[in-house]
């Protein structure tokens, strides 16, 4: 997609409310991606990613900004926990699975677009066997009516609708071919895909099904897109799309940064540290599909860093991170920016989904101005939760609404002002002025 970065921060704008430098960061990331694949082959291979480091508490958008500038360029996205890596049996070669999960969603992402290119034949092939089974069936039933009207008059009904209730029998695939139970992580180990070896030595099964038209069109729908996509050209077409594209979003990477000494778990966080590594630096990884090289990925890590500062990784994964951006902890006026400005805010959401057991809910500006304060001073007296204080709340607020609201009755109007917020809200308000008393 050929976005400036301006015109990205400005789609990122949409649903997350401030943290601009981590947007600017991201959204010259992306364009400098964008000029790459611009570039002859002998310079663009060349260039590498600007992967970045997220500093910032929970709640106040480092997911979603990676999240979001990945559907917004329809790259493969995954997202990892950094600490996945610490629990017992996770060396070595187990840090590849966040690559072999990047593929995994491209397989997908392409397998999509290329059932929505051949859909309409696929279709097509359908309506013809299912058509040719009705028509045998009525056949049958009428041996002295003419084939071709017979034929003319069950494609018609197929199409108004009319057959998907009809009952007839078709070859249908018999499920997946029996798997084969194996050890974990062999054939991951060398990036074989060990069922489909086997599901290609042994035949398919089928068998003869009794099964209504709407259930017949659905399964023969998926079978037909299968049968008309080139499997080698999804596979090649995919792991393209992961090597170019891909971003892998490393979470709690603060989690395995080592604090000090040199024993126990601080040998262990190191390790991991030194097992992702060359990932990051670039790497081939084996896949069931293909080999895939990381050189050209975009990691975007992030953390809160509480206890560990960024300069307590190991440095060359330091240096594998050159740029890096501090978010800021959310006030009470970014609190009541995401209830009112985002695209997707929480007060929209409440209002779509009570309306459909016909409540009309409002919100009052001053309601929403003490939900953010409210908000804050949450997070300053216990856990700093971040945006996700908003839903604690919200839910609380709205419970009883939720809990009585019904399609039986007439449309019921709610507004929600100031005063609804400190009637339902009170315990809450009281336990917050409580908090400031408490050495």
């Amino acid at each position: 997609m050929d976005l400036t970065p301006k015109e990205i921060v400005e789609q990122l704008d949409r649903y997350i409310v401030g943290q601009a430098a981590a947007k600017r960061a991201v959204a010259v990331a992306l364009r400098n991606r964008y000029r790459r694949n611009q570039l002859p082959p002998e310079v663009r291979d060349e260039i590498t990613p600007k992967n970045i480091i997220l500093k910032g508490p929970t709640g106040v958008g480092k997911t979603e900004i990676a999240r979001r500038l990945a559907r917004l360029v329809g790259a493969p996205f995954v997202k990892v926990e950094a600490t996945k890596y610490t629990e017992v049996g996770y060396v070595g070669r187990d840090v590849e699975s966040m690559v072999r999960d990047l593929v995994e969603v491209a397989i997908r992402m392409v397998k999509d677009r290329k059932q929505a290119e051949v859909a309409v034949k696929a279709a097509h092939n359908v309506e013809r066997r299912i058509v040719n089974a009705v028509v045998d069936i009525k056949k049958r039933q009428a041996p002295e009516a003419p084939i071709e009207i017979l034929r003319e008059q069950t494609l018609n009904e197929y199409r108004e609708g009319k057959l998907d209730k009809f009952m007839i029998e078709l070859e249908v695939a018999d499920g997946k071919p029996p798997e084969l139970q194996l050890p974990a992580g062999i054939g991951m180990e060398i990036g074989l895909d060990i069922g489909n070896i086997f599901g290609a030595i042994m035949p398919k099964r089928t068998k003869r099904r009794s099964i209504t038209v709407a259930q017949a069109r659905e399964q023969l729908l998926q079978e037909e897109s299968d049968r008309l996509i080139d499997n080698d050209a999804l596979h090649k077409e995919a792991i393209t799309l992961a090597e170019q594209n891909g971003i892998i979003f490393i979470d709690e990477i603060d989690k395995i940064a080592s604090c000090g000494g040199g024993s126990g778990p601080e040998v262990s966080r190191e390790g991991v540290q030194r097992d992702i590594l060359p990932i990051v630096e670039g790497s081939t990884v084996q896949t069931k599909y293909g080999a895939l090289k990381t050189d050209y990925i975009l990691f975007i890590a992030a953390g809160a860093f509480h206890i560990s500062r960024i300069q307590d990784l190991i440095p060359e994964l330091q240096g594998r991170f050159p740029i890096r951006v501090e978010l800021n902890s959310l006030t009470k006026e970014d609190f009541f920016k995401i209830l009112t400005v985002p695209a997707n805010a929480l007060t929209k959401q409440y209002i779509e989904l009570l309306r459909v057991d016909n409540v009309n809910l409002s919100f009052e500006k001053d309601a929403l101005k003490t939900l953010a304060d409210l908000a804050e001073q949450e997070n300053e007296t216990s856990e700093n939760l971040g945006a996700r204080r908003l839903h604690n709340i919200m839910e609380v607020l709205l419970e009883e609404v939720s809990f009585t609201a019904t399609k039986k009755g007439p449309v019921k109007d709610v507004k929600v002002d100031k005063k609804f917020v400190q009637d339902s809200m009170a315990n809450l308000i009281k336990k917050t002025d409580l908090r400031k008393y408490v050495l």
